[in-house]
């Protein structure tokens, strides 16, 4: 049977996980007694920002600069202390995932299949490969090898210095899936990876050989559309465990070594993770805002306070998680009990990307193409 992928953006998402909840309105933003201030360290537009197809181009932050790609495929550096251009580059093809950065390489994936890699320090183009299909998350490197997800359901690792392919590890895609994969993981010499069946693995860097596969969520229910169990949040690595969640599935704790379930919640989620302060935290499905021992899962709080705002991925800085909505708000909590820190509104046009974080500063790129370095003052 022919895979039908499910080209959904946030809202419609929420209304395949929830009947009731298809014909509400999003939550009112909440009064609240702000005990912080975001305060706007710099400010630069990096291009012509997202599409409509729900791309997620995320910044990548190595060394001192601080790297971020635009649909139309230009690429830029800012010094990551003052925002001031390093350099551009326009690639000429339109991008679909991004950044990665790092071992003197800024990579992208393009709609078209290709993954590219550009010279950190300057910008130039030291070589383009073409891959099975489009790539929709950042390709990651450890200087020896490159990796990238397709949405066809294969992980590929390529030479850093070529781009030549040195391995492919294929995986069995179900009939329907979400549109869009998690940014595969390299920590010493094993990558990690969630798939659309529901599983997350861990390959060899070297030579992509499977070490161990976990079922994270699993198919149930009579439609193919209620069978939706994709692991679209890339795997999180902190200490000796994986965490991954599923749509559709649970959020889990595995062991680095071997993949053993140290844990597992039920919930459902298509977003990246974050860590902090022996916590995890995700944003459901729904737009809930939650927060679980890191090592025994108990859930800790629950902000349901960003229901249907169509909610950004987690971000830890400092003592706060952040979210962004589609509103264009960037909203702070605090990480230890999920109450109100800040609210801002930042980009006009929404905030749709995964943020990054160095120290206590937050970076955000808009869907309108400004990218934002940001700080937390107390009042």
């Amino acid at each position: 049977m022919r895979r039908l992928t499910l080209a959904l953006c946030a809202a419609l998402i929420v209304g395949c996980s929830s009947t009731d909840s298809i014909d509400l309105e999003p939550a009112e933003l909440v009064d609240f007694e702000a005990t912080g201030k975001i305060r706007t360290v710099w400010s630069r537009n990096v291009g012509a920002g997202q599409d409509k197809r729900y791309t997620l181009l995320v910044p990548a932050l190595a060394a001192e600069a601080v790297f971020a790609v635009d649909v139309k495929g230009r690429v830029t550096a800012l010094n990551r202390s003052d925002g001031k251009r390093l350099w551009r580059t326009d690639l000429d093809t339109p991008v679909s995932g991004g950044v990665g950065a790092g071992s003197g390489l800024v990579l992208v994936g393009t709609y078209a299949g290709q993954v590219i890699a550009l010279n950190q320090a300057d910008g130039s183009e030291l070589w383009r490969t073409q891959v099975s299909s489009e790539v929709l998350a950042p390709p990651q490197t450890n200087g020896d090898i490159v990796v990238a997800q397709t949405v066809d359901g294969k992980l590929v690792g390529l030479e850093a210095k070529t781009g030549a392919r040195r391995w492919l590890y294929e995986n069995t895609l179900p009939v329907l899936t979400l549109r869009g994969t998690g940014t595969p993981v390299l920590r010493g010499d094993a990558v990690y990876a969630g798939f659309a069946n529901g599983k997350v693995i861990a390959v060899s860097a070297s030579d992509g050989v499977l070490r161990w596969e976990q079922r994270v969520g699993l198919a149930q229910g009579r439609t193919e559309l209620e069978r939706v169990v994709d692991i679209d949040g890339s795997p999180m690595l902190h200490g000796d465990l994986v965490y991954a969640v599923s749509f559709q599935g649970r959020l889990g704790a595995f062991g680095r070594a071997n993949g053993r379930v140290i844990w597992a919640q039920e919930n459902s989620s298509f977003q990246n993770l974050a860590a902090g302060i022996s916590n995890v935290y995700v944003v459901t499905d729904s737009d809930s805002v939650q927060a679980y021992q890191a090592n025994s899962g108990e859930l800790i709080w629950d902000n349901d306070q960003l229901v249907r705002r169509k909610v950004s991925a987690p971000q830890t800085f400092a003592n706060y998680v952040a979210v962004g909505d589609d509103d264009g708000y960037l909203h702070v909590f605090s990480q230890a009990d999920g109450s109100y820190v800040a609210r801002r509104k930042l980009d006009g046009d929404g905030l749709r990307s995964p943020m990054i974080a160095a120290g206590d500063q937050l970076f955000a790129l808009g869907n309108s193409g400004k990218l934002v370095a940001l700080e937390v003052v107390k009042k």
